[in-house]
């Protein structure tokens, strides 16, 4: 049977999301004062930098809920196409910035242009793969966000040496409008709409599609809310705020490391790409043995202690460059490395049309940790005058996350829908 659906949906989805994934993280090399002027440009300091990056997620979370609901109910072919060009207009936006405010304004819209992208990809991807390869296709597609850095960061750190910081943003703000014709001509919402997929494939996909859909039907007498209350939303909410505190603390001040070495932009910027590199490896490697075997939860909690126990011994021993560096080359990989057997979870346990706005939920409060994660490094940075405490506060979050995971629904071979919270008689 052809598998014409790999090569078509996940390359495309995977680009569009690269470029969403380049325009909220150029800001961790340009925010850099040994290689940028942003900083003094902008009046900032370490409390400003951890703020100014962070901000980015409180509009992330407005219109994650819509975004999956638009999804489910609409296209999610069409709202990511509207998406694009918001979130084009707003990073070009933050190259125009003339001020700390002007920023933080253009910095949180472009948070609130991205936050549906998330969900509504997820539900996109649950149309056009089973259970039996869902952790892959998610993995496949989250390789963008270590191969936005691995790719970009030496090409932003030559941008920002070449032309200067707003240039950069502005020159990268430019991507989303050049992606969106391909997007709009190469994307289907479902196999039934998809003229180049074969007959058999397609039979097969509905088949199975259906049959999934079937056995996630959830009674007549359950109501969303009644999901919304189930004890394993919270402990994802959880789990998946202490995963971006990790990710985005980690991204944004990881060039204090090289503080004081004498590298130049285009080398901060290999050094930054070298552990997305790593983790783009650890992603595949993860989500394959997570379908191989059907286990969701270790392969979550396996990277997340990988993540915590590394960097925090990375901090530890900063006085050797390189053994310090090798360590933050195994902490970066553990959130990303997570997220396709993480979200895998709730698809292979929720019924289908409650699928987007549940992921949607969990993914705008759990990504209140990217504001959290960068606001509160900076704050520590600047009271301790080092890395370290905030390092180690967010290696313990790992550890926290990784033992949060053993609450999450048992899924795979042995998986049953998630049973909904149902109102006790009276």
């Amino acid at each position: 049977m052809s598998q014409q659906r790999w090569l078509r949906i996940i390359p495309v989805a995977l680009l569009m999301y690269t470029i969403s994934y380049v325009d909220r993280t150029n800001i961790a090399l340009a925010l850099d004062p040994t290689i940028s002027t942003m900083m003094k440009d902008l009046f900032m300091d370490d409390r400003l930098k951890g703020e100014a990056a962070g901000i980015f997620f409180l509009g992330y979370v407005l219109l994650q809920i819509p975004g999956g609901h638009w999804a489910t109910h609409w296209s999610a072919r069409k709202i990511i196409s509207v998406f694009l060009v918001s979130w084009g207009a707003c990073a070009i936006a933050c190259g125009l910035s003339r001020s700390f405010r002007q920023f933080e304004l253009a910095r949180f819209l472009l948070g609130v242009a991205e936050s549906g992208v998330f969900p509504a990809t997820l539900v996109l991807l649950a149309n056009w793969f089973p259970r039996s390869e869902r952790a892959r296709a998610n993995a496949y597609w989250n390789l963008c966000q270590p191969l936005a850095v691995a790719t970009s960061a030496p090409f932003t750190g030559w941008l920002l040496g070449a032309y200067g910081w707003q240039r950069m943003m502005i020159l990268e703000g430019l991507l989303p409008f050049l992606w969106l014709p391909i997007w709009w001509f190469c994307i289907r919402d479902h196999p039934r709409e998809a003229e180049w997929i074969s007959k058999e494939e397609r039979a097969y996909l509905e088949t199975a599609l259906a049959q999934e859909a079937a056995s996630l039907k959830p009674p007549k007498s359950v109501s969303l809310w009644d999901y919304f209350r189930h004890p394993s939303i919270p402990v994802m909410v959880a789990i998946y705020f202490l995963h971006n505190c990790a990710a985005y603390g980690c991204m944004t001040f990881f060039t204090s490391s090289l503080k004081g070495r004498g590298f130049t932009a285009f080398q901060s910027g290999v050094f930054l790409a070298v552990p997305y590199a790593v983790t783009a490896l650890l992603m595949v490697l993860n989500s394959w043995h997570s379908d191989k075997t059907g286990e969701r939860r270790g392969h979550v909690a396996a990277v997340y202690i990988l993540s915590g126990v590394s960097l925090i011994l990375s901090v530890s021993l900063k006085e050797n460059f390189w053994v310090s560096y090798g360590l933050m080359c195994l902490a970066i990989p553990g959130p990303f490395a997570a997220m396709a057997p993480f979200w895998a979870i709730p698809s292979e346990t929720l019924p289908r049309n409650v699928m987007g706005l549940v992921i949607g939920l969990v993914n705008a409060f759990g990504n209140l940790g990217g504001f959290a994660g960068q606001y509160i490094v900076g704050w520590l940075k600047q009271e301790y005058l080092s890395i370290t405490v905030p390092f180690n506060v967010l290696g313990t979050g790992m550890l926290v996350a990784a033992g949060l995971a053993c609450f999450l629904p048992k899924t795979g071979r042995q998986a049953t829908a998630l049973e909904p919270s149902r109102p006790t008689n009276r």
